[in-house]
């Protein structure tokens, strides 16, 4: 691919688009027709629907591998960047802070 394109999932489906002149490139069907969460990392797209994850190519739109994380249920997959993880990670933290002196309070 010679220019980077804007990938969006949507209805079961990656979705390519070429940023330049909106153009279809390539669609791929991944599974049902739910809400499909994206993140283009490490030159591949990893796109979650229906609690399962598939890593697909960008340049084909081709499934290269899927993990249905088993046991998981049917929850969204959601992606994020170091900024989000981190500010995930604080909170969590916070949050056993409180429900620890709660709980030390509470005996």
């Amino acid at each position: 691919m010679k220019n980077a394109s804007l990938i969006t999932g949507i209805s079961g489906h990656v979705v390519a688009i070429d940023p330049t002149t909106g153009s279809e490139l390539w669609r791929t069907k991944l599974k049902g027709s739910d809400i499909v969460t994206t993140v283009l990392q490490d030159g591949r797209i990893y796109a979650g629907t229906k609690g399962e994850l598939f890593c697909v190519d960008p340049s084909s739109g081709a499934v290269l591998w899927r993990n249905n994380l088993k046991g998981l249920g049917l929850g969204l997959i959601a992606f994020g960047n170091d900024q989000d993880i981190a500010a995930a990670d604080r909170v969590i933290a916070q949050r056993r802070a409180a429900a620890a002196a709660a709980g030390a309070g509470g005996s």
